[in-house]
């Protein structure tokens, strides 16, 4: 290989690289709670699981998700269900109406971030865990299956 020579940088990028990209964003750059973002003049604010797994994806903060292109939103979507399916299992969170009926069989990402017991290094380690979960689930050998 030459010194110019550029090595291939066209490999597959999984929804566990995705969710290990959005729990990097926040340790480099914060966690917030309430919306996708703090409010704040710079291009990398704290973010909220969501949020981070937003940026992740589209590389860049988005005011509205429904603004990414089919590709970035599908791969957004799938993220957060990755996210939302380790939370069912390890964070538990359903909510239930004043008649004793579940509302939403899924635990909320944004419910569960909010919580005010929540702590920075639990959603960190939340979107950590799905990661290597996914890991688990969809690769042999470290190659996808």
């Amino acid at each position: 290989m030459k010194a110019t020579h550029q090595p291939s940088t066209t490999g597959t990028v999984t929804l566990a690289d995705l969710l290990r990209c959005a729990a990097l964003y926040l340790r480099r750059h914060g966690w917030h709670q309430g919306t996708y973002y703090a409010p704040t003049e710079t291009l990398t604010p704290p973010a909220c699981a969501a949020g981070a797994i937003g940026i992740a994806c589209a590389g860049h903060t988005v005011e509205h998700f429904s603004q990414l292109d089919a590709d970035t939103l599908a791969d957004y979507l799938a993220t957060l269900a990755a996210f939302v399916d380790h939370l069912d299992t390890a964070y538990p969170l359903f909510l239930i109406d004043e008649d004793g009926y579940l509302i939403d069989e899924h635990t909320s990402p944004y419910s569960w971030n909010d919580d005010p017991a929540r702590t920075a290094d639990e959603v960190v380690t939340a979107l950590e865990d799905a990661a290597d979960e996914w890991d688990r689930l969809h690769t042999e050998g470290g190659e996808n299956r």
